[in-house]
């Protein structure tokens, strides 16, 4: 137990989570790196966490974070700062970065698709922020298909916990009753929130249901070798090929 002062004991909050934020955000831009120089995020990942400085924990790369915690104390520390004209510019670039992360996986999933969704059917897999939840508070979902919605996309969407809250946030969407039924006809699967129901899936069932083979998985949940190997047109984040 630290026993600390009222302003003390508040900032170790916000910090704690703004840190945890940028760890987050960080890795979400060595990811782009990564694909760029046909590295792997995974095992960069892997490797700096070796280091006892740095550690494993909130090293995965993903769609951005969400949730209830990390949005609000990076934007709460963030305004500490401006009332106290304090300038916080890496806080700041994390927010900035995490908010055009969720952008960027939309035109992800677009550009895998062929580069034009108008008229397409997706499957996504996972509404909350993260799994074993069904808060959907600034969930990368939120962002994420108004903006295939736009493009002229249909979206289909299973999520074990979050759809009756879902119901409420997202427009023009169809649910369904489990991923298997979400997949049937689609042209293409995005796996958004990395639920352990995901993980355990009959793959080769999930390709004969689809009308197109397209998987992008934005929690790399799969391997790429073995996904290809099925037929699949596997897209993940930051990953070279298998």
């Amino acid at each position: 137990i630290l026993f600390t002062s009222r302003r003390t004991s508040e900032l170790i909050k916000y910090a704690a989570n703004s840190f945890l934020a940028t760890k987050i955000a960080f890795i979400n831009e060595i990811a782009d790196l990564c694909e760029a120089v046909d590295a792997d995020v995974s095992e960069v990942a892997k490797g700096i966490g070796l280091d006892s400085r740095i550690g494993s924990r909130f090293l995965q790369t993903g769609p951005g974070y969400g949730g209830s915690c990390f949005p609000k104390d990076t934007l709460a520390l963030l305004r500490t700062a401006e009332i106290n004209d304090v300038d916080l510019s890496i806080v700041g670039s994390v927010v900035a970065s995490n908010d055009q992360r969720k952008i960027n996986m939309a035109n992800k999933i677009i550009k895998a698709m062929g580069g034009d969704v108008s008229g397409k059917t997706i499957a996504v897999l996972g509404l909350a922020f993260k799994q074993n939840t069904d808060d959907m508070r600034e969930s990368p979902s939120l962002t994420i298909i108004p903006i295939l919605q736009k493009a002229g996309a249909k979206i289909k969407a299973f999520d074990p916990e979050a759809m009756k809250e879902a119901e409420h946030l997202l427009d023009g969407i169809s649910f369904a009753k489990d991923s298997y039924e979400c997949v049937e006809g689609v042209d293409g699967v995005v796996i958004l929130t990395e639920w352990d129901v995901f993980r355990g899936l009959n793959m080769k069932r999930m390709k004969a249901l689809l009308a197109e083979p397209n998987l992008i998985d934005l929690r790399n949940i799969y391997s790429a070798r073995s996904m290809n190997e099925l037929g699949f047109n596997y897209v993940g984040v930051g990953r070279a090929a298998d």
